[in-house]
Order: structure tokens, then C-alpha cells, then sequence
């Protein structure tokens, strides 16, 4: 099966009053940091804060233009659920959307605040699929799949129409790639319009089903998917989309989750934007040489921004630690009284930021009369922090650094 062009045409006219067309931002920073020239598609300023409002409203509006006004149901606890959500309460249908027991409140609230019915069922993904079809069954709806529908893969192709229209001059324009929905409908409209660009899509080593595919040139789901991205997480790519990505794609790389952790926290750095760990797996690619890019013209789709906070606070602190801004030291020191000072004396000469102190007495191998000390730090950087590390030991005492 194909989605011709002008499916992906139809699908921009019908979207073109509900959607952002979101900005594509020359980085410099990027652009220097891989050697060419880096475009951010970036979609993680669309409506419901991802590309997925795309193929839910163009499979709605098609429903409304048949005159089929079903209520409709999706099983997510990401971003598909609120693009339904969005998209039904816009063309005025009922939505129900199922999550699974433990998802996110805020992802719940966020949910029902676009307009759907939220129903908790199981511990899983596949648990609220199960409950969704049985939804579907006995109120009379339509199940909306995020990614192995035609009409939805189309919707997700007019990303792909408008990056050609802002620079028709692209060489590869790189995607990430979950279910296959975004990689094989903007590949789809790239390819149709200009062959020549090149359009590569990256996943996480950890759920690399669609690379896996695209190796052997047929469908293979994998056993685990297991991956900070969640939003790209999937074991069982779509039918439609691996068989189109195989016909369209140039190429799918796949990167680790230390290299997306890296690629978020520069984009909150260096361009000032939040974004989920899916949306950040092209940058990470180019960052890390998965791809030859060199003197190209590369734009990077940012898939989306919907990152959960507190995974925002762990990439942060993370970063701080692996770029030397902050270190954790275990200091064993004599348990008698003004060692601790003594200590805190060396750190606060060095100009250090003391964040965090601990002892335990209860480590094995430290005698009777010896303590560790867990102290976490802010300093200035790699050379700071061997000098602190340096002066400790001067002074007799055992450190060591943690991560």
C-alpha cells in the first residue's frame, strides 16, 4: 500500500485551521557542534505539545466529512491520548481515552482537560488496549490506532510537506521512530516531492523494532522495549508503516539513552526548549556522528516537548555531574569530634558549594572508630574538582568519587 501525495495534501487543507505550523530554527550551536547546518523542526510547540494532533484530526475530520460522528476510543498514556482528545472535542464527538492504572496524573489531567472520558484499566499498555477494544465493542466507537492507519499516517505527512515548503533545499531531514506513523508519512511526502533528500529515521537501542525491520526488510517486533523515550517505545511496529518505511526511508539509527539525556539537556541550554526524550533522538544522532552529515543541510525533528518533571530533574542533575559542575565524593574520616569540620574547612577554602552531607557508620569494611561521608558538591569544573579531591587526600584521608 502507498499514501499517495495528494492524500498528504488533502490532509494539510483539513488541518490547516487546527494546527501550528511550528517554526524550523537554525541552531548555530548545533550547526557548529556536527559540522553542518541544523534546522529544528520544532514540533514540540505544536498543539497538545506534539506531532500526534496531526493524524488524529485528519482521521476525525475524514469521519465528519462521511458524515460518521461515532464516539471514538484510543488506549495511550501519551501523547496520542491527548491529540484524540483534542481532535474529537474539536470536530464535537465523544472521545474515551484508557490508560493504565499507574500513568501519570498529570498526563490524566491534561487528558480530560482537552475534552475525553479517562478510564483506568490494567497495569499496562496492553491491558488498556484490551479494555479499549471491549469499549468499542459494546458502545458502538471506533478505535483510533496511533500509528497503523492510513488516514493517520497521512495526517502525520503533512509535517513532512511542511518542512519542503520552508526549505526546499533540505539534504536529510531525520525523524524519530516509534510505531513508524511520523517516519513513514513524512517520508511518504518527502520522497514524492524530491527524491534526492534523504530522509533517515533513529530510534533507542532499547526498542529498536523498526531498525531491526528495516535491517531484514520485513516486519520483526521485539520481546522488550525499554527506553527513557517512552513516547518511541514500542515492541510491535505498524504493518502499513514498516512496509512504507522500507519503501521510502534511506536509513534508521539507533542511539543510546545517555546520548538522549545529553541531547535534552543541551536543548534546554543552548536553544531554550523542553523536550521529550523521543523529540530529542535526532540531535542526539547527529551529536554522535550515527549519521554522515557533514556540509549538509539537516533539519532535526523535534517530535514533541511532553517530558514527565521530574525525569527533566534527573537528566539535569545527571549533566551537572557528567560535565563536572557537581561531584559526589565518600570521604572516610576518623569518627571523632572535629574531623567533620575539618573537612567542610577544606571544601569551603576551595571556593566549593556544599549541597548534600551524610554519614554512615554502618558501611562494611570501615572500622569501629571510622565514618563515611557522602558530600555532594557544585564546583567549577573538571580541574576544580580534582583540586578538591587532591587536598582531601593531602590531608590523609580516603576519598573517592560517585556517580
Amino acid at each position: 500500500m502507498n499514501i499517495e501525495l495528494t492524500e498528504i495534501e488533502k490532509a494539510a487543507a483539513r488541518l490547516k485551521p487546527i494546527l501550528h505550523h511550528t517554526e524550523l530554527d537554525l541552531s548555530s550551536t548545533f550547526s557548529n557542534m556536527a559540522g553542518c547546518e541544523v534546522y529544528l523542526k520544532c514540533e514540540n510547540r505544536q498543539k497538545t505539545g506534539s506531532f500526534k494532533i496531526r493524524g488524529a484530526s485528519n482521521k476525525i475530520a475524514k469521519m465528519i466529512e462521511a458524515n460518521d460522528k461515532s464516539p471514538v476510543v484510543a488506549s495511550s498514556a501519551g501523547n496520542h491520548a491527548q491529540g484524540v482528545a483534542y481532535a474529537a472535542t474539536k470536530y464535537g464527538i465523544k472521545s474515551t481515552i484508557v490508560m493504565p492504572e499507574a500513568a501519570p496524573i498529570a498526563k490524566i489531567q491534561a487528558t480530560e482537560n482537552y475534552g475525553a472520558k479517562v478510564v483506568l484499566a490494567g497495569s499496562c499498555y496492553d491491558d488498556a488496549y484490551a479494555k479499549a477494544c471491549e469499549i468499542c465493542e459494546t458502545e458502538g466507537a471506533k478505535f483510533l490506532h496511533p500509528y497503523d492507519d492510513p488516514d493517520v499516517i497521512a495526517g502525520q505527512g503533512t509535517l513532512g510537506l511542511e518542512i519542503m515548503h520552508d526549505i526546499p533545499t533540505a539534504d536529510i531531514v531525520i525523524v524519530p521512530a516509534g510505531g513508524g506513523g511520523l517516519l513513514s508519512g513524512v517520508a511518504c511526502a518527502i520522497k514524492q516531492i524530491n527524491p534526492r533528500v534523504k530522509v533517515i529515521g533513529v530510534q533507542a537501542e532499547g526498542a529498536d523494532a523498526i531498525a531491526q525491520s528495516f535491517k531484514a526488510k520485513k516486519r520483526i517486533c521485539t520481546e522488550t522495549a525499554s527506553t527513557i523515550a517512552d513516547g518511541i517505545a514500542v515492541k510491535a511496529p505498524g504493518e502499513l508503516t514498516v512496509d512504507l518505511i522500507n519503501k521510502y526511508v534511506d536509513d534508521v539509527v539507533t542511539v543510546s539513552d545517555t546520548q538522549v539525556a545529553d541531547a535534552i539537556l543541551l536543548l534546554m541550554e543552548r536553544c531554550k526548549m523542553i523536550v521529550e526524550p523521543a523529540g530529542a533522538t535526532p540531535v542526539a544522532a547527529i551529536l554522535n556522528n550515527k549519521i554522515d552529515c557533514k556540509g549538509k543541510r539537516v533539519v532535526c525533528v523535534l517530535s514533541g516537548g511532553n517530558i514527565d518533571v521530574s525525569l527533566v530533574n534527573s537528566v539535569i542533575e545527571r549533566g551537572l555531574v557528567v560535565r563536572h559542575r557537581r561531584i559526589r565524593l565518600a570521604v572516610k574520616l576518623l569518627d571523632k569530634p572535629g574531623s567533620l569540620a575539618k573537612l567542610l574547612s577544606i571544601l569551603a577554602a576551595t571556593g566549593a558549594n556544599i549541597l548534600l552531607i551524610e554519614h554512615d557508620k554502618l558501611k562494611s569494611g570501615l572500622n569501629p572508630n571510622e565514618t563515611m561521608v557522602h558530600i555532594a558538591c557544585e564546583v567549577k569544573g573538571e580541574d576544580h574538582a580534582k583540586e578538591i579531591i587532591k587536598l582531601i587526600q593531602n590531608d590523609g584521608c580516603e576519598v573517592t568519587t560517585e556517580e
